[in-house]
């Protein structure tokens, strides 16, 4: 089953078979799969509700942590694309050669809306202790939602824009000045970057300014605009002497290695509620938890079984106690003939009430539970009929 979530069903149940010579139809792995996965995600719910309720302590985690955020899309059933939302937690350190890299990386990914997403992320951020740590940054893009989601786990965080996505927006504003007939130098654009990168965004700031009121178009001033909005996330010579990362690489790679590697294959199309089974397990792969996961999960779905047999005597025990009350009503409102029974009496109330056998067209198949007449006297008439 584990090899599902790294290949396709029918890939898997070829490998299971050549490796331990295990038969199992694609149907059978595909159920189990998306099975254990419904499983881990229902227990992954229920640990956010009691971690939004109670608020217990996070566990202690690195004194020095990042996270950073991103989106995949993913082809659905019927032609659909969707956002797949993924969460990178790392600890930041320094190699032997004094470079900054982020270690020790884990994941969390869904497809939902951006309020949820946060939301679903509390189990990995908890786990990992980002609310106790000394110092956070949050390495992305602009996207609005990130500002959101980063203000739900750690509003103090150090926000840093992805320096590969600022870069791509300085070479759009190059691109639109030669389209319009300017001339920029060879190697302006590694210039620009080597002066934000180590001198800050104040010049290049001032110098895109100086290009967009010479050749103005739409375009250049949307893209201008948005690196003056994120002017204070473009700090990089602050950032990178306080040891902070200033690339989001280790999100782009998750993207790749969580989401797409199993979710985007050729030709793959998924239905929408089989996206998030599917990412949990790959979450609990990727972040070496799978054992606990599958515990979990094979706990949640034992107890599920058992709540159900429960409930199934609990229907059986209630309908024989109705079932006995019926008939017990029935008994009581049947009319006595005497206390006590006497040849003398019985006979005169055979004489006064005489039966008759039924005839031939008499249907025996008689509702099982029906309401008693309601007199001796009403019920030998019917019959005399």
């Amino acid at each position: 089953m584990r090899l599902s979530t790294w290949m396709p069903y029918e890939s898997a149940r070829e490998l299971l078979e050549d490796l331990l010579g295990v038969q199992v139809s694609k149907a059978t792995a595909r159920r189990v799969t998306l099975a254990t996965g419904e499983a881990a995600l229902a227990v992954c719910e229920t640990q956010v509700e009691r971690l939004k309720q109670e608020a217990p302590q996070a566990p202690v985690g690195a004194e020095k942590q990042v996270l950073s955020a991103d989106g995949a899309m993913v082809h659905l059933v019927g032609g659909e694309w969707v956002e797949v939302k993924t969460l990178t937690l790392g600890e930041v350190s320094r190699n032997k050669r004094g470079e900054v890299c982020t270690l020790h990386l884990s994941y969390c990914s869904r497809l939902a809306e951006a309020e949820r997403f946060a939301q679903a992320a509390l189990v990995e951020t908890h786990r990992r202790g980002l609310e106790r740590a000394a110092e956070v940054c949050a390495v992305q893009d602009g996207a609005q939602w990130l500002q959101g989601l980063v203000d739900y786990h750690r509003a103090d965080a150090v926000r840093i824009l992805d320096f590969a996505h600022a870069a791509e927006y300085i070479n759009d504003i190059g691109q639109a000045v030669q389209a319009a007939g300017g001339r920029l130098p060879a190697r302006w654009f590694q210039g620009m970057l080597h002066r934000l990168k180590h001198q800050g965004p104040t010049r290049v700031l001032a110098h895109l300014v100086w290009l967009t009121a010479r050749y103005p178009s739409p375009l250049m001033q949307e893209k201008l605009t948005y690196l003056q909005k994120r002017e204070a996330h473009m700090q990089y010579p602050t950032y990178q002497e306080a040891g902070w990362p200033i690339g989001s690489g280790s999100v782009e790679s998750a993207n790749k290695l969580v989401v797409e590697v199993r979710l985007k294959g050729a030709g793959m199309r998924w239905c929408r509620h089989n996206v998030n089974p599917m990412l949990v397990l790959r979450n609990a792969v990727c972040n070496r938890e799978w054992k606990q996961t599958w515990e979990a999960s094979r706990a949640y779905r034992h107890t599920l079984r058992s709540q159900h047999r429960q409930a199934q005597s609990h229907q059986r025990l209630e309908s024989a106690l109705w079932f006995l009350v019926g008939w017990s009503v029935r008994v009581h409102r049947l009319p006595h003939l005497s206390d006590v029974a006497t040849p003398t009496t019985t006979a005169q109330a055979l004489q006064k009430h005489p039966t008759t056998r039924p005839g031939s067209g008499y249907s025996w198949r008689k509702p099982f539970l029906r309401r008693p007449p309601s007199s001796f006297v009403a019920t030998a008439e019917l019959c005399a009929k």
